[in-house]
């Protein structure tokens, strides 16, 4: 399977758009989520691990589980994540981890997932009873969030309702919805969401 982040995984940490965005993210996460240091966090799509290293010195373990190398190459060389980080890099819809966890997390990796129904079932498998995810990605936009030559893009976000909707006939109770952060591009405004469900 082809890198498609090996290119912009160098400068991806230096990003500042990226930076805010993951900031208010993790915020909202540690806003909406009681972390403590006994938890297993599994963290879907964990590129270089911006969110990841939010966490981290709240909680006990977070699995950094991504299909870009190159992205889990820069989170691997981070001093501050290591012992508390570890890395897998896999496909997780082919190559379960068998570890169940306390909490799920992602950030804008949802959009990159062809199947969201085959993802949502196997993010369930992966929880504890009352583990829960925080899940954060776009709300429904024309298009024009990422430039044209962007690859592996599946959805231009998400409806709330229809994400809900999906996620409570997968088994998921308690879905909230929060705005974690709004980006504003060419006088374009994307709202960025984080869905949070319990087990």
């Amino acid at each position: 399977m082809p890198d498609l982040f090996k290119r912009k995984s160098a400068e991806y940490d230096n990003n500042d758009r990226i930076k805010v965005r993951s900031l208010a993210i993790g915020s909202c996460i540690k806003q909406n989520i009681d972390l403590d240091d006994q938890m297993r966090v599994m963290d879907f799509g964990a590129g270089t691990g911006l969110i990841s290293s939010q966490l981290a010195p709240y909680v006990k373990e977070v699995t950094a589980i991504d299909i870009s190398e190159s992205m889990l190459q820069k989170l691997v060389q981070k001093p501050e994540l290591m012992g508390k980080v570890h890395i897998l890099c896999q496909d997780l819809l082919k190559q379960p981890t068998g570890i169940e966890y306390d909490l799920i997390v992602s950030a804008m990796a949802l959009h990159h997932i062809e199947n969201t129904k085959s993802l949502i079932k196997r993010l369930y498998e992966h929880l504890k009873i009352d583990g829960q995810i925080a899940m954060a990605d776009l709300d429904i936009e024309p298009g024009t969030f990422h430039s044209n030559d962007v690859e592996g893009i599946f959805h231009y976000g998400f409806d709330r309702e229809e994400l809900k909707k999906l996620l409570q006939e997968h088994g998921f109770k308690q879905v909230k919805f929060f705005t974690a952060h709004t980006e504003i591009k060419e006088d374009m405004t994307y709202p960025i969401f984080l869905v949070t469900a319990k087990k």
